[in-house]
């Protein structure tokens, strides 16, 4: 059997909803209430009503390409404009309906439109997600004080020139100016483009980090000693079990305003 074996994809179940994909690992049956949700955000370059298109880049074809990633890994698409954290999380209640699931594990991470996505819906619900992780993105919230309440970790390229690491500093600018970054961690990869940042979707360290938290830990702490660094990307391939060589990471050159739409 192959990964492809064990994704269904979900369409029109959800009035008004996103379609989406949804991975269940290999021991899930045996498993399913210990087993963590990771939800992924695609970018813009995605978005659309051909649910094939999310699979192109991210925790999905990381999994094809041999990556191990223990968790049920739900992947929804945007049709197009900002993604609404309440369709996300109306995304996450089906599943969680229908998959039994560890509901003090879920974890979002995104990059682009979905580093813009996955800022608002950690920074909306922010007592459901227990860690965070938005890659070369932004948020549409004007109070951004949800994001200080769990662990969330920003990456973002100082070389991007699809959406400005400004985007990025703006948030944790907010977040130490009213005391609440002590869950946050960032980061200002020098000389890195858009799309570099799409790797550490491959990286087996993103999600040892992200797995290290739950909602049950008190006080919620922010694991800092797992550290994720530009090098580590030139090595992210090299524990995956099969054929990760010819890696295709395509968020083209879509430019996101501050809003999240696409220009």
């Amino acid at each position: 059997m192959s990964a492809y074996d064990f994704l269904r994809p979900v369409k029109d179940s959800i009035p008004n909803g996103y379609n989406f994909w949804v991975y269940t690992p290999v021991d899930y049956f045996y498993t399913q209430e210990q087993t963590p949700v990771i939800i992924f955000l695609h970018g813009a370059s995605l978005c659309g009503r051909n649910l094939d298109r999310v699979r192109r880049y991210g925790p999905l074809d990381a999994i094809v390409k041999g990556r191990d990633i223990d968790a049920l890994t739900i992947v929804p698409q945007n049709p197009g404009g900002a993604w609404n954290p309440k369709k996300v999380m109306d995304v996450f209640d089906w599943v969680k309906r229908n998959y039994p699931c560890d509901t003090t594990r879920v974890y979002v991470l995104g990059m682009s439109l979905g580093g813009y996505g996955t800022m608002d819906v950690c920074g909306t619900y922010p007592d459901r997600i227990a860690a965070g992780m938005a890659l070369c993105g932004g948020t549409t919230l004007k109070d951004v004080s949800g994001l200080g309440e769990l662990p969330f970790w920003i990456i973002h390229g100082t070389a991007d020139r699809a959406v400005p690491v400004k985007q990025s500093k703006v948030v944790v600018e907010k977040l130490k100016n009213s005391g609440n970054d002590t869950r946050l961690l960032y980061d200002w990869w020098q000389g890195a483009n858009h799309g570099a940042p799409a790797r550490l979707f491959y990286l087996r360290k993103t999600y040892e980090w992200l797995f290290s938290h739950s909602l049950l830990d008190r006080e919620r702490p922010v694991n800092r000693d797992i550290s994720i660094r530009y090098e580590d990307l030139r090595r992210v391939y090299n524990d995956i079990k099969r054929g990760a060589n010819n890696l295709e990471v395509i968020d083209g050159p879509s430019v996101i305003k501050s809003d999240g739409s696409e220009y």
